[in-house]
């Protein structure tokens, strides 16, 4: 009877869990990302097509006929050539003046004198001043 004490305990405690809830804890933190699957296979490549054949030339069309040349017309009768003229005499030349006497040169002036030349001190300018 101890154990249908027991049971009967047991049983009524499983009764009332299913009728009282409690709220829900915290949530659990979040699983690990699985790994990405592998690439597929490319696909084959596809054929490339054949070239089209290349047209005939077309036939070149008959050359013309080239006309007849005309005939040349006949060459005029040249006329008389007249006498030439004398020719008249040439006069004569005239006599040539006299060349005019030329001027006496006149007398070229005295060059002055230089002026005597300065001393120069250590870190001195040297101006040369032409003469006027």
């Amino acid at each position: 009877m101890k154990y249908s004490i027991l049971l009967a305990m047991l049983v009524g405690t499983l009764a009332l869990s299913g009728c009282i809830t409690t709220p829900a804890g915290p949530a659990g933190p979040q699983g690990v990302t699985g790994d990405t699957g592998a690439t597929g296979n490319t696909g084959a490549t596809g054929r490339v097509g054949n070239t089209g054949n290349q047209g005939n030339t077309g036939n070149t069309g008959a050359t013309g006929n080239t006309g007849n040349t005309g005939n040349t017309g006949d060459t005029g009768a040249t006329g008389y050539t007249g006498a030439t003229g004398a020719t008249g005499d040439t006069g004569n030349t005239g006599a040539t003046g006299n060349t005019g006497n030329t001027g006496a040169r006149g007398n070229t002036g005295n060059t002055g004198n230089t002026g005597a030349k300065g001393s120069t001190g250590g870190n001195s300018t040297i101006v040369v001043v032409p003469p006027q």
